[in-house]
């Protein structure tokens, strides 16, 4: 699974996690986020994250 990053403030969504706070389940891949979705430490939007290229 691959995990991404705010550009904004460097929270990491990993994909293996979730977001559960946010009703994203473990296991929920990038392109099944909302689009809607909000970075939960700045606001930023999806556009602001990168994939981490391990």
């Amino acid at each position: 699974m691959k995990r991404y990053v705010c550009l904004v403030c460097g929270l990491i969504y990993d994909e293996t996690q979730g977001w559960p706070e946010d009703g994203i389940p473990a296991g929920t891949a990038w392109e099944d986020v909302p689009a809607d979705w909000k970075c939960p430490e700045c606001g930023a939007g999806k556009v602001d994250f990168e994939l981490i290229d391990d």
